[in-house]
């Protein structure tokens, strides 16, 4: 008997469309809006003492002790590849789980945000050629939009160490 099921809708089975409606924690990065989904983060805490470590990206600011574990700790700007700013009052570290737990430097941690899959829409293509991968959608809340991380794919522990 064969199969009804073609290729390409095996690879549709296997890897099934990510539904990017939920509950995100949101912050800032400059003057812009970003979230992440909020099972994945563990918890905020405020600017620590950072242990530099050698031989990593130049977006990777350190490792610190969280409770006896040692996490890396990620410049999310530096990551993203947007302008450096001075740490300040408002600067915190998300701490995230993607199968290991990091922590996330943003500028400064706005709200939890309920946003349905009906207001997400897929980045819009303005760049031929520019990576979005890492982005799972731009929630519309209010009047205002913000991107939603794909935190895993973002934070790649392969990624981490410098070639």
């Amino acid at each position: 008997m064969e199969s009804s099921t073609s290729t390409a809708d095996a690879a549709v089975l296997d890897n099934p469309p990510r539904d990017p409606g939920g509950k995100y924690l949101t912050f800032r990065l400059g003057r812009e809006q970003y979230g992440v989904q909020i099972l994945k983060v563990r918890e905020l805490i405020g600017m620590t003492d950072i242990t530099r470590v050698p031989q990593v990206q130049p977006y990777v600011r350190g490792v610190i002790n969280l409770r006896g574990k040692v996490i890396p700790v990620i410049d999310l700007r530096a990551k993203l590849r947007l302008p450096r700013a001075d740490d300040n009052e408002q600067t915190c570290i998300v701490v995230v789980d993607v199968g290991v737990m990091m922590g996330l430097i943003v500028d400064t941690v706005e709200e939890v945000c309920d946003i349905p899959s009906s207001d997400v829409e897929a980045p819009p293509e303005v760049v031929i050629g520019a990576d979005t991968g890492f982005i799972l959608g731009m929630g519309k809340v209010g009047n205002a939009v913000k991107t939603l991380l794909d935190i895993d794919h973002i934070l790649m522990t392969q990624d981490l160490v410098a070639p």
